[in-house]
């Protein structure tokens, strides 16, 4: 393990294979969340070990241990890197060929799951992986046959919701023992999230207006989605919190939206004062540490 620094601020997917992702870095805040009032504080600027590289999708493994997608300037394809918050310490989970992206606790909480770009001559193959967390094998493919999941989210401890990239690309349900997927939106956004009541959330897109956040039974795929709010305007990154309440970034600002009591989404706080920008990816864990990912 290499030691890393969590500084207090002191300054105010698709990539081809080969190629370097876009500059992006992750930061940590405390949140206090009360009936209507959210409050942030104690931030931590995690990703200084790589500031010009790629450092996204962040996903918390436990309440202190945070896996994130890292691309150095001198890696060919993205790993998964570990950051142990209590101890300060960074673990490169992966070191392949291909590229992993986007890791994911699963829920037997004894795996990981993570998306690889398998690239063989001029192909590349998106294939999903699981991985044990104790690494002491090197993992297999989730699903024989079934490719091209850019993005996935687990509902339960078989079946998942899965992006998967085609043309034109859709949002699909699919079970780890069959390799069949059941498409049941298009054009939708690259994030979608199990909700508490066990429903998907994802993102309907429109070339022509407003982008909307749905709500979709996954138990009855029949069945029409329900439209929750349109979201900020261009912006298809979201976090579901355990209340059900929605967090959504957007600039240097975070908002929030409650279906049970909003009308729209409220601002919660504004991060300018730390030089956060472009805010995308929000991951909170459940003792309410929020991963913010921003320019």
């Amino acid at each position: 393990m290499d030691k890393y620094c969590l500084l207090w601020f002191s300054l105010l997917f698709a990539g081809t294979a080969l190629a370097q992702l876009p500059t992006s870095n992750v930061f940590l805040f405390d949140m206090t969340a009360g009936d209507q009032d959210f409050r942030f504080s104690n931030p931590r600027y995690l990703t200084n070990f790589n500031p010009a590289g790629y450092n996204n999708q962040p996903v918390f493994i436990s309440e202190n241990e945070l896996f994130l997608t890292v691309q150095l300037p001198s890696m060919a394809q993205p790993d998964i890197y570990a950051l142990d918050l209590a101890k300060k310490t960074k673990t490169r989970i992966t070191r392949t060929p291909s590229g992993e992206y986007s890791p994911q606790r699963m829920p037997d909480y004894y795996n990981f799951s993570a998306v690889r770009q398998e690239v063989a001559n001029r192909d590349t193959v998106l294939r999903l992986w699981q991985f044990p967390l104790n690494r002491l094998t090197n993992g297999r493919p989730l699903f024989r046959y079934l490719t091209g999941m850019g993005y996935y989210a687990w509902l339960d401890s078989r079946r998942l919701a899965l992006f998967i990239v085609d043309n034109p690309s859709y949002l699909a349900l699919a079970s780890t023992d069959r390799d069949e997927v059941t498409p049941i939106a298009t054009n939708v956004g690259r994030c979608f999230q199990r909700m508490p009541n066990g429903n998907l959330a994802y993102v309907q897109k429109s070339d022509f207006g407003p982008w909307y956040l749905m709500e979709k039974n996954v138990y009855r795929p029949d069945n029409e989605p329900r439209q929750l709010v349109a979201t900020l305007p261009n912006s298809e990154d979201f976090f579901v919190l355990p209340t059900g309440v929605f967090l959504m970034g957007k600039g240097s600002k975070i908002f929030a939206f409650d279906p049970l009591r909003d009308n729209d989404w409220r601002e919660l706080v504004d991060l300018r004062f730390y030089e956060i920008k472009n805010i995308s990816r929000l991951a909170v864990s459940n003792d309410y540490k929020i991963a913010i990912v921003a320019d």
